[in-house]
């Protein structure tokens, strides 16, 4: 089917079309419900997503201002909740900017379609710098390569450029006043910086725009399966309708990042409540 034209594209859609194009067009385009499960042990991964959730919560509510004593009671008793919730106290990211903007969403027209993201934390300093944070709770610290390939890396500070300017006084960001930190609980005290660049910005602008229109003009026909089975196939919920596999694989072999922000396009968002800059 033809691409809609109401069609919405944030980082974990994108980033499932980089992994498998078909994956994409299952997934976002035909929403197509397969039973496989995407990874065993399922109890524990779904328990895994659970706990991240609720972390999220914790991390918001105190980012908003709730005492610390008040949220001790709501982070329950389990042990891995508990350790990563000690260990978010233990590094509290005094360095960041004063005004805190915990689960913010913002979107912008680009490329005739929406972008849109939903930001752990966007802590701002206006007309000096801007900090993008995001809360991971996977089970091991993904290395660095990898993250500064991943999507969200790319797409969270190019859209704050492009559409924070209501975090800035109605002045846009510079891309270098930019810079974006993943937060791991597997290691607190090893945070990933990412500064942006006029540069960067300018590669990361190239970069959606060729995707977006790759996508776009390859939506009305079977889109390409991954070459890369080896990694992708077992862990995706497709594999045996694109007969690649019945058995899930181990959940271990994965990165256990469950903090994705999920398939905004399918949340009911007023976008006239969400500033956008036509680009």
């Amino acid at each position: 089917m033809p691409l809609p034209s109401d069609f919405v594209f944030s980082q974990h859609n994108l980033q499932d079309y980089l992994d498998c194009p078909r994956r994409f067009q299952l997934r976002h385009l035909e929403r197509m419900a397969w039973p496989a499960v995407q990874s065993e042990p399922i109890l524990e991964q779904e328990r895994h997503m659970q706990l991240g959730e609720q972390f999220h919560r914790l991390v918001q509510q105190h980012q908003l201002g709730l005492p610390v004593e008040i949220l001790e009671e709501s982070a329950g008793s389990d042990p891995n909740l508990q350790t990563w919730w000690q260990a978010y106290l233990r590094h509290p990211q005094t360095e960041l900017p004063p005004l805190r903007k915990p689960e913010f969403t913002l979107a912008a027209q680009f490329a005739g379609f929406r972008l849109l993201a939903k930001y752990d934390l966007l802590a701002v300093d206006p007309g000096k710098r801007a900090v993008i944070v995001d809360w991971k709770t996977n089970r091991r610290r993904t290395p660095t390569a990898r993250l500064r390939e991943r999507v969200q890396t790319r797409l969270y500070p190019f859209l704050l450029a492009l559409a924070g300017a209501q975090l800035n006084g109605g002045e846009a960001w510079q891309p270098d006043q930019i810079e974006m930190i993943y937060w791991f609980t597997a290691e607190p005290d090893n945070p990933q910086v990412f500064p942006y660049s006029e540069k960067q910005y300018r590669s990361d602008e190239k970069l959606l725009r060729a995707w977006i229109d790759a996508i776009v003009r390859s939506a009305d026909q079977p889109m390409l399966m991954t070459a890369d089975q080896e990694h992708q196939c077992p862990l995706c919920n497709y594999r045996s309708f694109c007969e690649r596999g019945q058995r899930a694989g181990a959940w271990e072999d994965g990165d256990g990042d469950v903090t994705d922000e999920g398939d905004l396009s399918s949340i009911d968002f007023d976008f006239h409540e969400i500033e956008e800059i036509e680009f």
